[in-house]
């Protein structure tokens, strides 16, 4: 019995690996964003005229960065408490015979769905990451034939 009920616990505990590994890079994308807002700021006080407005809305662009990926990372965490209580259940439902199959399918998709909510903010972040390093056209110099 015992061992039927692991078996059926080690879905759940894979996907909670999986969100441990995604909070892994989003807390590494922030500490990265974090660290531009902070050379930005300092900038923010030597810059003038559209150096300046360069560095605002860079500031910008870091601080909906850190927006989203905070909202990311509460979902994963919801997501992972869902898991472990999905797990939890299947345990109790594994001794005591209570009947919470269908709570524990229920935490579990819960899970799934608060995972994929995080998923889509990961890729809005990723795309205003990717907004924010574009390389201006005055850098690229289109005019001249290389």
């Amino acid at each position: 019995m015992i061992a039927q009920t692991i078996q059926l616990a080690l879905t759940p505990v894979f996907v909670l690996v999986a969100i441990g590994n995604i909070m892994n890079i989003l807390s590494t994308r922030m500490g990265r964003v974090v660290d531009r807002a902070r050379t930005l700021q300092g900038l923010f006080t030597e810059t003038e005229g559209e150096e300046h407005d360069l560095v605002v809305r860079e500031i910008r662009m870091a601080n909906n960065r850190i927006l989203i990926i905070g909202r990311a990372m509460r979902l994963l965490v919801s997501s992972a408490l869902s898991i472990g209580l999905t797990v939890a259940l299947l345990f109790f439902e594994g001794f005591a015979h209570s009947g919470l199959n269908a709570a524990a399918a229920i935490t579990f998709i819960l899970a799934i769905s608060l995972l994929m909510l995080a998923l889509l903010l990961f890729l809005r972040e990723t795309r205003e990451a990717t907004e924010a390093l574009r390389i201006p056209e005055t850098y690229l110099e289109l005019h001249r034939r290389l």
